[in-house]
């Protein structure tokens, strides 16, 4: 999945996470974002697989994307730096 448009700083992103699936990758659907790790949501390691997943589809790397809102929820908000 290309979103290297999003690699202007300062954009927030929303994306909806499922851990524990089979694969991971990422989808668009109905302009939101959807992002599948296959970690399991526990001591932060979901949210570092989304982060590593999303940087590389954007084309960053994982150090410009911080994690603003979230951290215990499906639903986070990541911003470029």
């Amino acid at each position: 999945m290309d979103l290297t448009r999003l690699a202007v700083t300062g954009t927030e992103i929303a994306v909806r996470v499922t851990p524990k699936a089979s694969r991971a990758r990422i989808l668009v659907q109905d302009d939101q974002i959807r992002v599948y790790v296959t970690v399991a949501p526990e001591d932060g390691k979901a949210n570092a697989a989304v982060q590593t997943l999303l940087a590389k589809a954007i084309g960053l790397p994982k150090s410009r994307l911080e994690l603003i809102r979230g951290a215990t929820a499906r639903d986070k908000v990541f911003r470029v730096l």
